[in-house]
């Protein structure tokens, strides 16, 4: 597992952002893209196929 420390240290790329809500883009350690969800106090690190997977499963939902 990851130390949470190095992510606190990765510069961010703003992707989307709401009034409550954000999605950035950084790179670990190792120059592995990293998806940054911010949701209120919870934030959330997905790794590539992580953030694939988050996005199909949110694309399933109904309205």
């Amino acid at each position: 597992m990851t130390d949470d420390a190095n992510f606190e240290d990765m510069p961010l790329e703003v992707l989307a952002e709401t009034e409550s809500y954000a999605i950035l883009l950084g790179q670990d350690m190792e120059g592995e893209p990293v998806y940054n969800i911010e949701l209120g106090s919870i934030t959330l690190h997905l790794f590539e196929d992580e953030w694939s997977e988050l996005v199909e499963l949110i694309g399933k939902v109904p309205r």
